[in-house]
């Protein structure tokens, strides 16, 4: 009799640990869509301000450039047309940010420093543990610490 409710007791222990393995590894799985969809929507927030951004800059080039320009050639004085240069870096810079492959780039560099320069990404004093996490919030809270029981 034992021996049954044991092995019935440990065919239960089995469901419910693969229960819990199954939980674990659905929400691990809803964390990491979480996470893309907020890279995701941040990536677009960013587009979307350098679109923006590049309305009002545009404006601002076109006009600075043209009075620029026609200031250098009333007033023959080619030196006035100096800033236009710096100015239209940055609209250049925009533009590609805005419209171009400045993102698809960035994204392959990324890519090229994450196989080949793996130690730029080390943290600083390795990765942290519950430990050292349980341990700094405990020495803020002025309470006493866990026991190795």
């Amino acid at each position: 009799m034992g021996f049954i409710m044991s092995k019935a007791m440990d065919q239960n222990m089995q469901r419910q640990q693969e229960f819990m393995l199954h939980n674990a590894r659905v929400q691990m799985e809803r964390q990491i869509l979480m996470q893309n969809e907020m890279r995701e929507r941040q990536m677009a927030m960013q587009v979307a301000w350098s679109r923006e951004f590049i309305k009002y800059y545009g404006t601002f080039f076109g006009l600075a450039t043209f009075a620029l320009t026609a200031g250098a050639i009333k007033n023959k004085k080619p030196g006035l047309f100096v800033p236009v240069v710096p100015l239209s870096f940055v609209m250049a810079y925009q533009l590609d940010m805005a419209y171009g492959t400045l993102i698809h780039r960035m994204r392959g560099e990324a890519e090229s420093i994450m196989v080949s320069e793996k130690d730029c990404l080390d943290m600083p004093h390795g990765m942290p543990t519950f430990d050292s996490i349980e341990k700094t919030r405990r020495a803020r809270a002025h309470l006493p610490p866990l026991s190795d029981k």
